[in-house]
């Protein structure tokens, strides 16, 4: 549905995009992050045809924007950070403006009652939107974006000032929108991504860093491989137990203690669920189980590692060397940086790749 070739962006000397290509597919949620000044701004700017790129091709649905930018606008629903609300209007008023505005040729009434059934908003459908919440505000942006029942929408930060509870009903409408909407979803918040998104992009310096399936990344956070045990027993009895136990792959010592109880940093090799037969182990020996944290991974630390990764001057290649099992025990962050360096080093090839396609291209 949406495809970005080699796009690049350039304001003066400055590239803000530098040759990126991606494709969503119909149907698809795309979760769209970066840092501040990455280019995500710039990106959803030049595919909704607000900008125009220095070089690449963006298209909607086979429609190239810069060649014919009506045509592909027409599929284009957008949900900019800030809403453009006209405070004065009610929020009938709003949407039958938006309804001209677009040329729409649905019919008027009932399409706009199921807009306004579809975001929940027929209960202030009369009220003047300056009296409205944060929440509802939004939900009359996304409520313009649908006018029209365009095949893609893109929204830009959604959640951005809306309490817990709004942001949980904004991310139900986003996820239930990709039931018949191609989505881009443009955050800084990675669990917001996690929770609607079936695809991750992550982009840097006006390049893509990472692009992968959120269920991917998701295995592998919620995957417990690593966590801190506290057991009541002798120390080193219990320690020489944990290192030679076959599934764990490093064991610490922690200086926390309990009365008789120690707590142990484990972490079991990948794929491995130690759980219960550590717990059967130390039951045959007397020695009872306290309590245990699994300590999970951090998305957060993820995303920053992605980025990190790609602004080191020299890509390491062979990330489980570098990292030591000491280090790996001491640095509660290391699975995080092995898993951004991963999503990295596979965008970096899905880029060689694709600057080979265009190489093969031309030579024909």
């Amino acid at each position: 549905m949406i495809k970005i070739e080699h796009l690049v962006k350039n304001y003066g000397s400055h590239c803000a995009v530098d040759d990126i290509s991606f494709e969503v597919e119909t149907g698809e949620i795309v979760g769209f992050l970066g840092p501040n000044g990455a280019g995500k701004s710039t990106t959803m700017n030049i595919l909704t045809g607000y900008l125009s790129s220095t070089a690449g091709k963006a298209s909607i649905a086979g429609i190239d924007i810069l060649s014919n930018p009506i045509g592909a606008k027409k599929l284009i629903g957008y949900l900019p950070e800030q809403p453009p609300l006209y405070l004065d209007m009610t929020v009938e008023e709003y949407l039958n403006f938006n309804y001209e505005l677009k040329g729409c040729k649905l019919d008027r009434a009932a399409h706009l009652e199921q807009v306004c059934e579809t975001v929940k908003i027929k209960d202030v459908y009369r009220k003047v939107i300056r009296t409205l919440s944060k929440g509802y505000r939004q939900r009359v942006g996304i409520a313009q974006a649908l006018i029209g029942n365009p095949k893609v929408i893109i929204f830009d930060e959604p959640t951005v000032g809306l309490d817990p509870k709004q942001i949980i009903e904004i991310r139900n409408l986003i996820r239930g929108l990709g039931k018949d909407h191609t989505v881009i979803l443009s955050t800084h918040i990675l669990q917001e991504v996690q929770a609607v998104c079936d695809r991750i992009i992550i982009i840097n310096k006006g390049k893509i860093v990472a692009n992968e399936k959120t269920e991917n990344i998701s295995n592998v956070v919620a995957n417990n491989r690593r966590f801190n045990i506290k057991i009541s027993g002798p120390q080193k009895d219990i320690l020489a137990l944990l290192k030679n136990m076959q599934g764990i792959s490093y064991v610490e010592a922690l200086a926390e203690r309990d009365g008789d109880a120690y707590t142990y940093m484990v972490e079991s090799e990948f794929g491995v669920d130690i759980r219960k037969k550590l717990f059967f182990t130390l039951a045959e020996r007397g020695w009872a189980i306290i309590g245990m944290e699994s300590l999970g991974m951090s998305l957060e630390d993820i995303f920053i590692s992605v980025v990190d990764k790609s602004e080191e001057s020299k890509v390491r290649t062979n990330v489980r060397n570098r990292i030591t099992r000491r280090q790996r025990g001491k640095d509660k962050n290391a699975l995080e940086q092995e898993l951004g360096a991963t999503l990295y080093e596979d965008a970096q090839r899905q880029r060689a790749e694709s600057m080979n396609t265009v190489v093969e291209d031309d030579d024909l």
